[in-house]
């Protein structure tokens, strides 16, 4: 009984310590501050959310092999919102999760030869290999999109809009969720739909 009882024990405290980095990774909410993060550009240089204080933030997780990714690349989409929303002051930054061995990982050359390639216009792509920025964020799709108010706190996360599929003839036809929020936050007005379901690949940690 006693050896049975030292298992149940031994269970409970092992369960604990698995739970508890859960705790540390929960979910970021809307309305409170973003999770801070420091991760490297495709040029070496490291970002942290600090850096922009004062300034909106809009985060892209991506992955140019996936075809939902492709959908808004392919059609100048993403792109067209890149250079919308940073002409108007925004920063964005496009964030790679792959990790190394798994589909969308790339090297930094890669990566800035894809923006080349694409005509794309954040203002800078960071390569997040460990995957700690996405766990996060609990960013779970390519794409999954955050706007970040000038206070650092987290205004918008969820889908880039509201049609989840992977035909660029769709776009004209659905809610721009991003760019509603991203618009809103600049202007200094509440987002309308804070919270949406993203939709894409599962980011391959």
């Amino acid at each position: 009984m006693k050896r049975f009882s030292r298992i149940l024990n031994g269970t409970a405290t092992l369960l604990l310590a698995a739970a508890l980095p859960l705790t540390a990774l929960a979910a970021p909410k809307v309305g409170e501050p973003a999770p801070d993060f420091s991760v490297a550009d495709t040029a070496g240089a490291t970002h942290s959310l600090a850096d922009f204080a004062g300034q909106t933030v809009i985060l892209e997780w991506t992955n140019h092999e996936c075809p939902f990714v492709v959908k808004h690349y392919g059609s100048d989409n993403m792109q067209t919102l890149q250079r919308r929303y940073t002409e108007a002051g925004a920063v964005w930054l496009t964030v790679i999760s792959s990790a190394p061995g798994k589909q969308g990982h790339v090297s930094a050359q890669d990566a800035d030869r894809l923006t080349a390639e694409r005509q794309a216009a954040p203002t800078a792509v960071l390569l997040d290999e460990s995957g700690d920025m996405g766990r996060a964020y609990d960013a779970r799709t390519t794409p999954h999109m955050y706007v970040i108010d000038s206070d650092g706190v987290l205004r918008y996360m969820g889908g880039i809009d509201s049609n989840p599929s992977a035909d660029p003839a769709d776009i004209p036809g659905a809610t721009p969720f991003l760019a509603d929020a991203a618009s809103a936050v600049l202007d200094g007005q509440d987002v309308t739909r804070a919270v949406t379901r993203p939709y894409g690949c599962t980011i391959k940690y």
